[in-house]
């Protein structure tokens, strides 16, 4: 049975609830784990950890409430459900938990998520009155570093090599490691973007920098070079950079695998559904796709028994795009004051638009 909402403080400051100490102690006390800090203005619970000038902003008005301790996946949605009837939150502020029927159908005015709001309905939390924030922009130059990382590290076997170089399996079957690794050279190679907002042009110029030939696939922009045919005939590498929409869903399966240059690499640092991954599997073990750098994946993680984990052509990472300390606190800052805005009752900023992602 869900526990009952905390009651809201009297006028000495102190709810109802034994054992807790209201806002007029100078020392937080503990519920369930959660630990609670004031009471007096909108109570918001804080689930993933923010950089410490963006909490202390977030503080300045809110009552914080920080959890100390969360599930590696997040929690699911009725577990934060009870979480929120256990702290008396109006705002949540989350990064990769469930935020569906069950939270909310809370009392939740405001839910700010650190990241891409996939793990939130939102055609739910429209209907219910929910003001739903999320970072409101990506970080052009980290995705692109990730991106040129997950190149290199699929044309010259890095991640492989590294393995055998830990095992002591250097000479496999008297097979010098040059020969069995033989990579590729990506100067005068040709890299394919498909969708150039700004972290295609992020990577656009990187490339050239690295002496490669760029060609551009993207209807909403004039400077684009190439159809989507007509790049993957030419690339040696595509790399995708297209926002996640209903015309995007899916655009990459059997056919467009099976367009690409026999042996290309195929990148995707932005979303898992904008490609068949079945379809990708079959291109890679035929060779048709040489090499795949994926950093997202449909339903955010992969499980571990998919057939796409034992191939030795494939380099995975788990959402790494925007994951340095410096992208972390710009979008903190950024989504928290989002929310002041909101409680002050002005409006956010606008997000982007899909064309500039």
């Amino acid at each position: 049975m869900r526990a009952t909402p905390w009651s809201a403080p009297g006028d000495d400051g102190r709810t109802e609830r034994d054992g807790w100490a209201g806002a007029g102690s100078d020392d937080p006390s503990t519920f369930c784990g959660v630990i609670v800090l004031n009471v007096r203005r909108p109570r918001a619970l804080v689930l993933p950890a923010l950089p410490e000038r963006a909490l202390a902003r977030l503080g300045e008005v809110t009552d914080l409430i920080e959890v100390p301790s969360r599930p590696s996946l997040g929690f699911t949605d009725e577990q934060l459900a009870d979480l929120v009837v256990e702290t008396g939150a109006t705002v949540l502020v989350t990064d990769g938990d469930q935020v569906r029927t069950s939270v909310l159908g809370l009392h939740l005015d405001v839910v700010a998520v650190m990241g891409p709001p996939t793990s939130v309905d939102l055609a739910l939390a429209a209907q219910r009155g929910v003001n739903v924030l999320h970072a409101r922009d990506r970080d052009p130059d980290a995705v692109a570093e990730l991106t040129l990382a997950l190149m290199f590290a699929v044309s010259r076997h890095i991640v492989t090599a590294d393995r055998e170089v830990r095992r002591g399996r250097v000479y496999q079957g008297k097979v010098p490691p040059a020969q069995r690794h033989r990579g590729r050279r990506l100067t005068g190679r040709t890299l394919g973007i498909v969708g150039l907002g700004r972290v295609g042009r992020a990577m656009r110029w990187r490339c050239e920098g690295l002496g490669m030939r760029v060609i551009v696939c993207d209807p909403q922009v004039p400077e684009a070079t190439h159809t989507l045919p007509a790049l993957l005939a030419e690339a040696d590498v595509v790399s995708l950079h297209v926002p996640l929409t209903a015309e995007t869903r899916g655009l990459f399966g059997y056919t467009e695998f099976g367009a690409m240059r026999p042996g290309s690499i195929y990148l995707n640092t932005s979303r898992g559904a904008l490609h068949d991954l079945t379809a990708l599997v079959d291109a890679l073990r035929r060779g048709q796709v040489g090499g795949a750098g994926l950093d997202h994946f449909e339903g955010e993680w992969l499980d571990p028994s998919h057939p796409l984990i034992s191939l030795p052509n494939v380099v995975l990472t788990p959402r790494l795009g925007e994951a340095t300390g410096e992208t972390r606190e710009e979008l903190a800052e950024a989504l928290v004051e989002d929310i002041t805005r909101l409680l002050r009752g002005e409006d956010p900023e606008p997000a982007p638009t899909p064309a500039s992602i």
